[in-house]
């Protein structure tokens, strides 16, 4: 995979995790996952994986 593709990849992760944070504790409403604890935890655990990956493209070398 290659360095462009790792760090879009791990953007996205980041926004991804961020909405089903805010969904989660219910600052974004209008979806089945509002409310919904298990989003409130699984959103910043996704979210740290799409930074860590973000860090990781950008440490490569190439």
């Amino acid at each position: 995979m290659n360095k462009s593709l790792r760090v879009g990849l791990g953007l996205l992760l980041v926004v991804v995790g961020l909405i089903w944070t805010l969904q989660g504790l219910g600052v974004i409403s209008g979806s089945v996952m509002t409310g919904v604890t298990l989003w409130a935890i699984i959103g910043p655990i996704v979210a740290i994986l799409g930074l860590w990956l973000v860090a990781r493209a950008a440490r490569a070398s190439g």
